[in-house]
């Protein structure tokens, strides 16, 4: 009866072992060619498989598809903030002032006095001197390099102070055409945020959300209007006789973020694909990158296999 235990129990053992080894997921068998390394602008080049993968996924190399970035969310680069200003009804002096945080604790919905008191405690750096602003017909404000903000890895406010004077007609001020961008090295370029609250898309991909824009009227009742293309405030339109003062400001900023890279499905459990084209429409050397994979219940496991492409 010893026996017939041991048996069962070797046997027992020796089928776990099988079946782990049957399920095991193996590297897939996968090798790519090309016959064309060296393609003009905007002809096919076509990638030749051997082996059939469970999956393929292709990055051509370009910006916005290349393999080495597809955990990057964050980049080192040039953070630019850019605009058009628009100043109408009037003529007072330093009524715009364009202004900076790292610390702004945010506004307190329903609660104008703590928002207000938010404003008043943050550290705001006037970088008006930056910036080319209105003095009367529509004007582009520059480039305006944030990069002594992104150093700090902290997300920024961008805040619009506007000050009407008494005495005097005040000013009315149209800001347009707002973005804040992550410029690389490479020269590839990530929105950060715009005048909208939605989903921004960069190379096709959409992870980002601009931060949005909130007004905060301090002291008289010109305040500051909030649409998705403009940020406009208009200040007494005959003689003051009281100043104002109105902020709007965005929501957080992360500076050196980007949209990590993706790749092109190129193909499934379910068919079996011998070869590729794709269409490059720029001149330069790309690594063109593929991933075979083969999946099943207990795991996945990667192969990956790059060609040079050189397209002039």
């Amino acid at each position: 009866m010893k026996n017939i235990t041991c048996c069962i129990a070797v046997s027992f053992l020796s089928y776990l072992s099988f079946s782990c080894q049957s399920d095991e997921v193996k590297v897939p068998e996968f090798n790519v060619a090309t016959a064309d390394l060296v393609v003009a602008a905007g002809e096919p080049v076509t990638f030749d498989f051997i082996g059939n993968p469970d999956f393929i996924t292709f990055f051509s190399g370009e910006n916005g598809k290349k393999y080495e970035n597809v955990n990057r969310s964050t980049a080192e680069g040039k953070p630019i903030l850019q605009f058009t200003s628009l100043r109408a009804n009037g003529s007072q002096d330093g009524s715009l002032q364009v202004m900076v945080s790292n610390d702004f604790q945010g506004i307190l919905p329903g609660n104008q006095p703590t928002t207000i008191k938010r404003i008043s405690d943050a550290t705001w750096l006037d970088i008006t001197s930056r910036v080319q602003l209105s003095e009367g017909a529509s004007k582009h404000s520059g480039e305006i390099d944030l990069s002594d903000f992104g150093a700090l890895e902290k997300p920024v406010y961008i805040g619009f102070k506007y000050t009407g004077k008494s005495g005097s007609i005040q000013n009315k001020w149209t800001i347009s055409g707002l973005s804040i961008v992550n410029k690389l090295p490479d020269e590839s370029v990530y929105t950060l945020a715009n005048l909208t609250s939605g989903v921004i898309a960069n190379y096709g991909i959409a992870n980002i959300f601009s931060p949005g824009w909130v007004a905060q009227r301090i002291t008289n009742e010109y305040n500051w209007v909030v649409a998705s293309s403009s940020l406009t405030v208009t200040g007494a339109t005959a003689t003051a006789s009281e100043d104002a003062e109105a902020w709007v400001m965005s929501g957080p900023v992360q500076l050196r973020e980007v949209t990590p890279d993706v790749g092109i499905f190129v193909k499934g459990m379910d068919i079996k694909t011998e070869d590729f084209s794709y269409i490059y429409t720029s001149p330069g050397t790309y690594s063109a990158t593929f991933v075979g994979a083969s999946t099943n219940i207990y795991g996945s496991k990667e192969i990956i296999r790059t060609v040079n492409v050189n397209v002039q």
